[in-house]
């Protein structure tokens, strides 16, 4: 099955921004600081800071776009639009520092657990911002990729210019042309010679951002699949909070110095879309009480797609409708008489001071119980509280139920792909 090369790595050169002590801490071993797009260690945070609502609603409507992304992940189009996918392509959450090429070239890269592969706008290519690219003409150990080699099978519509590997994409009104390509990746303090990347060397239209894509998921051009004896197909992170920009995470790769007293449940595999991590949601809890959801909803099925996974590029948790409409009802009647109002699509806010219930996912092996933090978002200007879940969007025939990148904030997630386990545990991420 060929993988699906959707751009979602943000790669632009470091800039003064990632030069302080906090922003530019030394790398140990495969341990790798992760930031939040909106941290002042970030050149990707607005040049204006941005309302409570305003940064809110932004990273909703980014949401939205993403789970359309995802559903046509699910529904095995070859191809996903411009449309479906732009916003997402444009505001990765989740930035790491990697350097390619030799010499190194520093870059920002987006981590996301649902795509595989890299992209990565380079020199000379015609219609990328020329502040954005990667330079391979400087890069000694830079190489094209054969027609014959495996990886060529692998990539979306591929063509031969002579010898060398090429592919191109088409979204919406927009196209790019990429090569193929391999080089240096240096993660942390290790480097990964001849890592497969897409090198673009042409983009038309309004469309096409200047970005590329660190993929964690679990396809064949993946990290973790092209980094198999060094990383075991192993890692986890720790988001840091991005109502505290301050901290940063860290994601660690290999299965040196991963927790050891962590519950886990077992990664379910769905041939169709190897690269998403499903596992087996049973039930959700609000509060000690568990929620009645009919258990279609909640069921894992490899043909439709339908089940429940872990996604680092959404931000709040979305789920099917009838699941989350049972959770926000049993919420709601744990908060009581309090007026409820909406902010966006978030249907579950409220103006007055409330006691937040925990909710609990409940997995085989493993319960993870979510605190106010990792439930609600806060208005510090207006006083405002919203539940930080939603359903699917009106727009998607999603039948995917995602925990998303707040529910996991200040919580140590791991990935371990040969043990086929995902777990969770508490951690401040700082």
């Amino acid at each position: 099955m060929k993988t699906h090369l959707l751009l979602l790595l943000l790669v632009l050169p470091l800039s003064h921004t990632l030069q302080t002590p906090q922003c530019d801490k030394p790398s140990h071993g495969s341990d790798l600081q992760v930031f939040h797009i909106y941290s002042p260690c970030s050149p990707f945070r607005p040049a204006k800071p941005l309302s409570w609502e305003e940064s809110v609603l932004q990273m909703q409507a980014k949401d939205q776009a993403r789970l359309q992304y995802l559903s046509s992940l699910v529904a095995g189009k070859s191809v996903v639009p411009i449309a479906s996918g732009r916003q997402i392509i444009q505001s990765p959450t989740y930035i790491v520092k990697a350097k390619i090429g030799t010499p190194a070239q520093t870059l920002l890269m987006a981590m996301d657990t649902s795509n595989d592969a890299a992209w990565i706008p380079c020199s000379g290519c015609v219609g990328c911002s020329s502040s954005t690219v990667f330079d391979s003409v400087k890069s000694t150990s830079f190489k094209s990729v054969g027609c014959g080699a495996a990886q060529c099978k692998q990539v979306p519509n591929p063509t031969c210019s002579g010898s060398a590997c090429q592919f191109n994409m088409t979204y919406g009104s927009s196209s790019l042309a990429a090569n193929l390509s391999r080089d240096t990746l240096t993660l942390a303090t290790d480097p990964i010679p001849g890592y497969t990347f897409g090198c673009i060397s042409k983009a038309t239209g309004t469309s096409v951002p200047p970005q590329g894509l660190l993929g964690l998921g679990r396809g064949p051009l993946s990290l973790m699949s092209q980094t198999q004896s060094l990383y075991k197909s192993t890692f986890s992170y720790c988001l840091p909070n991005f109502r505290a920009p301050n901290f940063s995470g860290s994601l660690r790769l290999g299965p040196t110095a991963q927790p050891v007293r962590i519950k886990t449940t077992p990664l379910l595999k769905n041939p169709r879309r190897s690269s998403l991590y499903y596992v087996n949601l049973m039930a959700i809890r609000v509060g000690r009480r568990v929620v009645d959801i009919p258990p279609a909803a909640l069921a894992f099925d490899p043909v439709t797609g339908a089940g429940t996974i872990f996604d680092s590029g959404t931000v709040f948790t979305r789920l099917v409708a009838p699941v989350y409409n049972a959770v926000r009802d049993a919420y709601r009647k744990r908060i009581g008489n309090a007026t409820v109002t909406s902010l966006g699509g978030f249907d579950t806010c409220y103006s007055a001071p409330i006691v937040s219930p925990t909710i609990t996912f409940m997995f085989p092996g493993m319960n993870v119980t979510m605190p106010p933090d990792n439930l609600l978002i806060h208005s510090t200007a207006g006083g405002l509280s919203c539940l930080a879940m939603a359903a699917a969007p009106d727009n998607v025939n999603s039948v995917l139920n995602v925990i998303a990148n707040m529910q996991q904030q200040n919580h140590r997630i791991l990935f371990d792909v040969p043990n086929s386990r995902l777990g969770v545990a508490r951690e401040r991420c700082t």
